[in-house]
């Protein structure tokens, strides 16, 4: 069965480029649809099972259905999770081998994140990873600054949603979070281990709200001294080296395919 879809979405599901990639190829006039040069990304364009049913052209190069490129990647700190950063930033991007075809991240860590990051030229695969419908458990080990108990890790858990807080600096914390007008809460939190004056804890989400941890924490007037994504679903980061990257096997990708599919 044939759909339409603009032409950048097109070309960022056929695995050539991102779609805002894409948008700044079509505008530079190096696009040609059907025999004809296209300035406008929403052209419409046919495609027929993840391929491309209308013959396009960039850079007189015939564009085809690229074989989909499932990567791991260890993100390392102060690294922006984007294909292209217009402030000349280094990207996750330019941590790949050369000679890769394009792939770009699934979902975002931000800059002072780090830990398990996906990359892929599977559109419709990412877009299922990060729906979050699919509610996917996410781990991250956090370092704070302080010496979490048992009352702290409930209180994450918890998320403040309700009113029956009572300290002042719980009546804080919740107003906080209201402010940003986001039911903002983990699915579970443990202890991993604790110093004198700080811990690490482990923090499960089973959605993808912007910057999440970090938010509810610092509504608990808590900071964050390292955050690290150590899995998503049953893929593990286990000892991939800080900045490296390799692809998932068979078996990963099988049981994250379950995974989402359910």
């Amino acid at each position: 069965m044939q759909k339409r879809f603009g032409l950048a979405r097109a070309l960022s599901k056929s695995g050539y480029c991102s779609r805002s990639q894409a948008s700044t190829l079509i505008r530079a006039g190096r696009v040609v649809l059907k025999g004809r040069i296209v300035r406008d990304p929403e052209a419409a364009v046919r495609m027929q099972n993840g391929r491309l049913a209308d013959r396009i052209e960039i850079d007189g190069t015939p564009v085809g259905k690229a074989l989909p490129i499932y990567l791991i990647m260890n993100k390392p700190r102060g690294i922006v999770t984007t294909a292209f950063d217009e402030k000349g930033r280094k990207t996750v991007c330019d941590l790949l081998d050369l000679g890769l075809p394009w792939v770009g991240p699934v979902g975002r860590l931000d800059k002072a994140s780090e830990g398990l990051l996906l990359l892929t030229n599977d559109s419709e695969w990412a877009s299922k990873i990060t729906d979050p419908s699919t509610h996917l458990d996410k781990k991250y080990h956090v370092q704070v600054d302080c010496v979490a108990d048992d009352n702290l890790l409930a209180k994450i858990v918890r998320g403040y949603a309700d009113a029956s807080t009572s300290s002042q600096r719980d009546i804080v914390a919740r107003d906080r979070l209201a402010r940003d007008r986001e039911d903002l809460r983990a699915k579970a939190a443990r202890l991993l281990h604790h110093g004198d004056k700080n811990s690490w804890l482990e923090i499960t989400l089973d959605e993808g709200k912007n910057r999440q941890i970090r938010r509810l924490l610092e509504a608990l007037d808590i900071r964050v001294l390292r955050l690290v994504r150590v899995s998503i679903g049953s893929l593990d980061l286990g000892d991939l080296e800080k900045g490296a990257t390799r692809e998932l096997t068979a078996e990963e990708k099988r049981l994250l395919d379950g995974e989402i599919s359910k």
